[in-house]
């Protein structure tokens, strides 16, 4: 039985670049009876590359486009609504790739989705949920932001102390101790404490995943785990001591565990959630095994944010050939944790 209108949550989905993927991937979740049943859907992006959008999937426009002064102050209704302010301008016009037009404006559209999902709890117009497409960082950085990705951007506008970077897929789930950082500056950076928030956040992500009791692995940082200091002192001084910290906490962690045995233990069913120490430690096997059902869900905010777990695909954009799984099953989620309980999926860290 579908959920009454009113129950129904209302979920924000950013276009991202509109010269990438986006604006198809989003065209999708919108032809998707099953999303629209289940959620009321607002899009912050450009309306007319969306509409060319549908066109290139073989779709039909099946929504009210609407001017953001326009509805500042009006509540949403249950048919999916694009908003557009059209600030800037002809975006169909731009090139294929990064480019400073298309950053300002996907970087805007954020920020008018992080105004909504921080209104006052009673106001109609608040979202339960962020969904945000694939952005370029490039473009944001040719428009003037120095922001390395969203999850540095929500946290900031949200003033959420700590975010965790948590990857779902049907067959692993990972934990990013560290997020958009060099892979010569992560040594820099890792403390107990963030390896700590890593586990902490990974098991949070668990329980409110149905997970009552899950159970932890963690990586270590060098090859073989250090292999007792000759290959490096992180994991006797930084990731055990935060392992020990969770234990004492009453979190079923183990480890640090060599990177390239763990990942199939936990595939095979040995752990819930594997926490990496760094990006692509957790994204390769992630990716390589999501085959584009993987969403990545920031931990730690003030409101639930998913997110598809690819980039813009400036190459192959407006074919009509990307695939919108990872970007549905981020919508799924984003509902799912929504409809659950609100204050707990988004964030139970003061």
């Amino acid at each position: 039985m579908d959920t009454p209108p009113t129950h129904r949550p209302l979920i924000g989905i950013t276009m991202g670049d509109p010269a990438g993927i986006g604006p198809e991937i989003v065209a999708s979740c919108l032809s998707d009876k099953s999303l629209r049943r289940r959620g009321r859907l607002v899009i912050y992006g450009g309306g007319a590359a969306l509409t060319l959008a549908c066109e290139q999937i073989g779709g039909r426009p099946d929504w009210f486009r609407a001017c953001m002064a326009d509805h500042a102050d009006k509540p949403l209704t249950d048919t999916p609504i694009v908003l557009d302010d059209d600030l800037h301008g002809d975006l169909l016009d731009t090139p294929r790739g990064p480019h400073k037009r298309t950053g300002a404006a996907s970087k805007h559209w954020v920020e008018l989705a992080i105004r909504d999902a921080t209104r006052a709890q009673d106001d109609p117009r608040k979202l339960d949920a962020i969904v945000t497409a694939p952005i370029s960082k490039k473009a944001w950085s040719l428009a003037g932001f120095n922001w390395p990705g969203h999850t540095e951007l929500l946290a900031h506008r949200s003033k959420a102390k700590q975010v965790s970077m948590v990857f779902v897929s049907p067959h692993l789930r990972v934990a990013l101790a560290t997020v958009h950082v060099p892979l010569m500056g992560v040594r820099d950076i890792l403390t107990i404490g963030r390896v700590f928030d890593a586990i902490d956040r990974g098991a949070q992500a668990c329980r409110l995943l149905g997970i009552r009791q899950p159970r932890i692995a963690v990586c270590g940082l060098n090859p073989h785990a250090g292999e007792g200091g000759v290959l490096g002192w992180e994991e006797e001084k930084v990731i055990a001591p935060a392992i020990e910290m969770a234990t004492t906490g009453g979190v079923d962690v183990s480890g640090p565990f060599p990177a390239d045995t763990l990942f199939r233990r936990a595939v095979g069913g040995e752990f819930d959630l594997v926490v990496a120490m760094y990006h692509d430690q957790g994204l390769i096997p992630l990716k390589l095994l999501g085959q584009g059902s993987a969403v990545n869900w920031s931990v730690g905010l003030p409101f639930v944010r998913t997110s598809p777990d690819h980039g813009t695909a400036f190459d192959i954009a407006g074919r009509g050939q990307a695939d919108p799984s990872s970007m549905k099953a981020a919508v799924e989620l984003a509902i799912r944790l929504a409809m659950a309980s609100p204050s707990q999926a988004a964030s139970t860290i003061p």
